[in-house]
Parts: structure tokens; C-alpha cells; sequence
């Protein structure tokens, strides 16, 4: 497809980010955009499964609902999820057409693979009851922040991206809060991140998902039937505070047929992937494992995986390195130094050897995933 060929010539790591880029190019195109005010879910984790979530809830009580996620684990079209299923082919054509008439050809070119696809699943959005759209990274500056927005949810916020950040949970904090326009619902957080939302003169009414929207009977009965990982129970709840403010009605048997892929997912008995890849994900991991497991791994370069690794070791028998074509992969040897001096035994991954679990980010899992599948349809 046109679209595929096209996103392929654009990188996916920037060093640099061009702030103006992305409202210079919503410029041209806001008027052709027909979609509700977004939900917008910004947070460091939990960002994914809090999206799914309320968009899966939605959907089985009636409304017409798009979710846009990233990134995806094995095909583009994961991202921009439409009314129970990830985009067709022929309908991501179709929204790739309509964005190029309406976007100068040097405009196209200069932006970048996030602000491309957040502005391709804006047209392909068209004609939805909700949209919920996840911040890529941060918030302020984010290439989502353009659309208008009806709320803003904020999951867990911890460090990462510090790159790009801030080295401080006020400077990380800061950032993706700035994004807020109206009101906001937090959820669980583990730093106190009151002071920055006092700062922040644009911010609407406040809520809190725990104590504004639930009474303890009713989330003693929401957990007791929860059948996800532990760690999850927490977005769950922050999505469904969305719909108590709507007065939109739920049950937690809305989402007994969901499905969130490499969220702690078991995939077959005693084989677990996780998308994780930064402390916050190590420890909820850890948290929920309750038995030594192989780890299969690798990590991008920017990330702390030797905090990473030592949060895991106590749940760690052997770790097993996986080769992963990123440029942003930190070299193996480096990982193994790491490994050996926490006193982790380390050998090259060649095959599935159960209690296993599959972690370290998207990029990992996709290429765990890749050779999981290899002749079997996916």
C-alpha cells in the first residue's frame, strides 16, 4: 500500500523535536477534521490499556468509538482501532488520500512518523460518538495536543524520556499536565504532583478516579471479577470514572471478551509478554509474578535497565537476550556487564524455555512475536 511505503520513508526516533511542526500542519486541515472533542490520556504507564479500556466499555454500550494507540506490536493498523477492530487496509488508503490533498507536499515530507499518523487518524475518526487519543510522549508538545478535547486523563506518572522530559518528576510532570485545557480525572499516582497542578492556570474542575467517582463496595466488587493482571485494576478504574462522570452505565462483564495484547498477556500456559520498558513496568511486573520466570530481553539505549534488571532479578532464573534491528537498541555487551554484575546469568535467546516471560518494549515483543508465529496464523 501507498500509505505503508510512504510511513516506511520517515524515522522513528527524532533527537530533535520541531514544536511548530505539527499545529502548522493541523492548520491546514482542522476544518476537514470531523470528529467529537478527544479524550485525551496522557501519564508515563498505563496509557494503552486505560484507552482500551474505556474505548471496549463504549463500545459494548452502544456508541460509535475510535481508539488511537501506540505503538503497534505487529502491524501499523493496530494504532487506530475503529468500533471493535483495527483499521482495514483499504479504509487507511483511504484516510492516507484525503490527508495528502489537503497538506503541502514539503509539509508532508517534514513531518514526522507520530504527527503523520495522528493527523491519519483524525480522518479516519470521522463520524464517531468518542475519540480517545494517547499522548505519544509528554503532552504539551505532543502531536495529539492540537484536537480540541472533552477531558483529559492522567494515569501513573513517573520518569522516563528524561531525554526530552526533564530529569524531575515536577519537570515530567509539568509537561504532560501543561496539555490539560478542561477538566482532568487523576489516577493512581505514586509522586505527589500537587503542586504542579496547582501551577497550571488552564486547568478546568479536577476529579480524582478513586474517591470523586466509586464507594468501597463497588470496587471490592469490580476487583473481585477483574481478570486482568493486578496492576491493571487501577486504569481499569480510571477509564470507568470517565463514564460515571457521563452517567454512562458499565458492568465489568463489558470486558470479559477483551483482549489487551502484551499487557502481562499469557499467551499460552506459563508464557507471558509485556510491552513494558521502564522501571514503573519492571516493578508492577514483578509485582504480579508469582513464580521464577526465564526472561527473554533487550532495551532501548535511553532506557535504565540496570534499575530494570535489578527490580527483576529476585523473579529472574536466566536471562535470555533477543537481537532486535532498532537503531535505538543498546548494544548486548552492555546489557551483560549489567547482568553479570547483578549476578544474572545471561545466554543468547534460541528457543522458548517455559516459565518464560517476554519484556523490555514493543519492539521486543514484536520480534519475540515474529518467530512465535513463524508458520502459524496469527
Amino acid at each position: 500500500m501507498e500509505v505503508n511505503k510512504f510511513l516506511d520513508s520517515k524515522p522513528l526516533f527524532y533527537k530533535e523535536i520541531d514544536y511548530l511542526r505539527m499545529p502548522r500542519a493541523f492548520s491546514y486541515v482542522k476544518d476537514k477534521i470531523n470528529i467529537p472533542p478527544i479524550i485525551h490520556i496522557i501519564g508515563t504507564n498505563g496509557k494503552g490499556s486505560t484507552g482500551r479500556f474505556l474505548a471496549h466499555t463504549l463500545l459494548k454500550r452502544g456508541f460509535r468509538v475510535g481508539h488511537y494507540t501506540s505503538p503497534h506490536i505487529l502491524k501499523f493498523n493496530e494504532r487506530i482501532w475503529i468500533n471493535g477492530e483495527d483499521i482495514s487496509d483499504e479504509k487507511l488508503e483511504e484516510a492516507h488520500y484525503k490527508l495528502k490533498k489537503y497538506l503541502p507536499s514539503d509539509l508532508l515530507e517534514e513531518l514526522s512518523y507520530f504527527e503523520y499518523t495522528t493527523l491519519l487518524a483524525s480522518f479516519a475518526f470521522e463520524g464517531l460518538d468518542f475519540v480517545i487519543m494517547e499522548a505519544g510522549l509528554g503532552g504539551e508538545f505532543d502531536a495529539t495536543n492540537v484536537f480540541d478535547k472533552k477531558i483529559s486523563l492522567i494515569t501513573t506518572i513517573d520518569y522516563d524520556h528524561q531525554d526530552f522530559l526533564g530529569e524531575s518528576i515536577s519537570e515530567i510532570a509539568s509537561t504532560k499536565i501543561a496539555s490539560v485545557k478542561k477538566e482532568a480525572i487523576i489516577g493512581k499516582q505514586i509522586h505527589n504532583i500537587g503542586n504542579v497542578l496547582l501551577k497550571e492556570e488552564n486547568i478546568g474542575k479536577i476529579f480524582y478516579y478513586y474517591k470523586d467517582f466509586f464507594d468501597f463496595d463497588e470496587i471490592e466488587h469490580l476487583r473481585e471479577n477483574f481478570k486482568f493482571a493486578k496492576f491493571l485494576f487501577d486504569n481499569y478504574l480510571l477509564a470507568m470514572s470517565f463514564l460515571k462522570k457521563e452517567g454512562i452505565k458499565f458492568d465489568i462483564s463489558d470486558i470479559e471478551d477483551l483482549i489487551l495484547r502484551g499487557r502481562f498477556e499469557e499467551i499460552e500456559k506459563d508464557l507471558w509478554i509485556d510491552v513494558g520498558h521502564n522501571p514503573l513496568a519492571a516493578r508492577a511486573i514483578a509485582s504480579s509474578l508469582e513464580k521464577k520466570v526465564n526472561l527473554v530481553y533487550n532495551t532501548y539505549k535511553d532506557k535504565n535497565y540496570q534499575e530494570i534488571l535489578k527490580i527483576l532479578k529476585p523473579k529472574i532464573n536466566k536471562l535470555y537476550l533477543i537481537d532486535v534491528e532498532n537503531l535505538r537498541i543498546e548494544d548486548k555487551e552492555k546489557i551483560k556487564e549489567v547482568a553479570k554484575d547483578l549476578g544474572i546469568e545471561v545466554e543468547e535467546f534460541s528457543e522458548i524455555k517455559k516459565p518464560m516471560l517476554v519484556f523490555g518494549s514493543f519492539s521486543v515483543v514484536e520480534e519475540f512475536l515474529k518467530e512465535y508465529y513463524a508458520g502459524k496464523s496469527i
